[in-house]
């Protein structure tokens, strides 16, 4: 292990993603204050207010976590600058071990005081994506080592419709809940509705709106999301021009 590798994983807590860490001295070093020193610091001045911290958490610039006794989280915990999290609910928010939260993420469970929502959990060494939605009013659970990529929705409630002569926000809600399995990769922008469970190692692709399950190893796209092939055992491996990215 270089050097820089050995300062970014003492820093951060977790090794670079791929191989070395190949950047110039000068630059990870400004890299790490930003992400590592500052972000710490308010780590710190956080973690007493939670209901339970594993070890060091990181925090970005104006994140915002309302209710943070509902809210667990592990050792090397990153959320990043202005996300908003409202731990309101009946199960809590709890947030594993290296899970990586990126800017402008917003997580909540409940919407009105009188009607609590189940809550959140997110399995290790998960990645959610820049600008993601979790509306977690079913509850929804994330597994180990899945990458959520940019401005995901995944919204375990859904409104009631059926009268015509009631306004639609008086009619109240629905909530089934969301499963989504270890090691799937949804790609940015896709939609996760109500009431789905995808299974371990899926792909959903960029832009797909699900509203069913998915199969473990599977590649699903479109809108709405249908399965195009099965990852294992296919003749070439998944397209990222199909599956989206992180």
């Amino acid at each position: 292990m270089t050097l820089k590798s050995a300062l970014y994983r003492r820093a951060l807590g977790r090794p670079a993603a791929v191989g070395e860490v190949a950047v110039p001295l000068r630059d990870l070093l400004g890299y790490l204050w930003r992400r590592g020193a500052m972000p710490l610091v308010r780590g710190l001045l956080w973690r007493r207010r939670l209901r339970a911290c594993g070890g060091r958490l990181f925090v970005g610039r104006r994140a915002v976590i309302r209710f943070p006794r509902y809210v667990s989280v592990g050792r090397n915990v990153y959320i990043g600058d202005d996300t908003w999290i409202s731990g309101l609910s009946v199960e809590g928010i709890r947030i594993a071990d290296h899970v990586r939260i990126r800017e402008h993420v917003w997580i909540q469970a409940t919407s009105t005081m009188d009607n609590p929502g189940v809550g959140l959990r997110i399995g290790e060494g998960t990645y959610i994506g820049p600008r993601t939605m979790l509306g977690a009013g079913g509850g929804i659970t994330i597994g180990r080592q899945v990458t959520v990529g940019a401005a995901v929705h995944v919204l375990a409630e859904n409104h009631e419709f059926g009268g015509a002569d009631v306004p639609i926000n008086a009619q109240g809600v629905t909530r089934r809940g969301i499963v989504i399995e270890d090691d799937v990769w949804i790609g940015n922008a896709a939609i996760v509705l109500d009431g789905v469970r995808i299974g371990r190692g899926a792909v959903i692709g960029a832009g797909a709106v699900v509203t069913r399950d998915v199969a473990a190893e599977s590649v699903a796209v479109g809108n709405p999301a249908r399965v195009i092939r099965r990852r294992s055992g296919g003749s070439r491996p998944p397209d990222p021009s199909v599956a989206g990215s992180s």
